[in-house]
């Protein structure tokens, strides 16, 4: 089933009471009848705290990890920038930490092969679908080696984005539009990319190619990359349009959250993005135990 995402802009009082979030916007925690409204628990995904006056009870915090709920915090520019996650999701915790820690470099780097491969295939589906030229794409694709060691994925990259925003378009974080929304996007994927590992028993910090001692979400990095490009693609869509000269305004967020509800073709069915997610994660552990040795990702295109 998939997963709700809820997005507070607005003071609020979040309490629990049988099995419920308990939403109060009179923002008080008064339970006033006219304000308050619930949401089972278990149909969360994710809940996003914009608004510095949120308050939000520790039981709710406990019931909300406990169902594997991803709580997202915002700082005062309104950017996400902490996440609570729950850190014993799984049955097989400790056994899985260990088969993890214990991959070995080859293996890692034939994941890192197959992660980059559908990365570029699916960034030349975006700009298929879209009606552009694909360009020297699908020739990067089948170029890559173990580890990418050639880095195809950079000499993607720069072909990619000029043909999807212009030749102008520089791909930075600090950069013009529509840079920000590409980063919002990519902060709500990482976060549902980190959900989905915690829920499939896996360490979000130990990456299989992205290592830094200060990211804490190094194998969330490394596992969104192919689902990177259904964020550009909506960015894309939003760019197009105009939307009110790119400000990263409420409707904005709102929207782009919404990608994690967006339906995407995984192995042969149709899944929203959030359950796919949950399917590579589920994929990549079992890479870990010796069960498989490829990686489910989804096709786009």
């Amino acid at each position: 089933m998939i997963k709700r995402s809820l997005f507070f802009t607005n003071p609020a009082y979040l309490s629990t009471k049988n099995n419920q979030l308990v939403i109060d916007t009179n923002g008080k925690g008064a339970m006033h009848r006219a304000s308050t409204v619930t949401v089972p628990i278990e149909d969360i995904g994710f809940v996003v705290l914009e608004n510095p006056q949120i308050t939000i009870t520790m039981p709710t915090l406990q019931k909300l990890n406990a169902n594997n709920v991803a709580v997202i915090c915002c700082d005062e520019k309104h950017h996400p920038s902490a996440m609570v996650l729950n850190l014993d999701s799984h049955h097989l915790q400790g056994e899985l930490f260990r088969n993890q820690l214990d991959a070995s470099v080859p293996l890692k780097k034939q994941l890192w092969k197959q992660t980059i491969e559908q990365k570029i295939k699916n960034q030349a589906g975006v700009l298929k679908n879209l009606g552009k030229p694909v360009g020297a794409l699908p020739g990067y694709a089948c170029q890559v080696s173990s580890g990418d060691a050639t880095n195809r994925e950079g000499a993607a990259a720069r072909e990619y984005w000029k043909i999807l925003f212009g030749e102008n378009f520089i791909r930075d974080r600090y950069g013009d539009a529509p840079n920000a929304f590409l980063n919002y996007g990519y902060i709500v994927l990482r976060a549902g990319v980190a959900r989905a590992l915690v829920g499939s028993g896996l360490l979000p910090t130990l990456g299989i190619h992205h290592h830094n001692r200060y990211n804490a979400f190094c194998l969330a990095d490394d596992i969104m990359e192919p689902y990177r490009p259904y964020v550009d693609e909506a960015v894309y869509q939003l760019w197009q349009s105009g939307t009110d000269d790119m400000i990263l305004d409420k409707e904005t967020k709102a929207y782009l959250l919404g990608i994690l509800a967006a339906d995407v073709t995984i192995g042969k069915v149709t899944r929203p993005l959030m359950v796919a997610l949950s399917m590579t994660t589920a994929s990549l552990s079992r890479c870990f135990m010796g069960e498989t040795k490829k990686i489910v990702y989804p096709v786009l295109g």
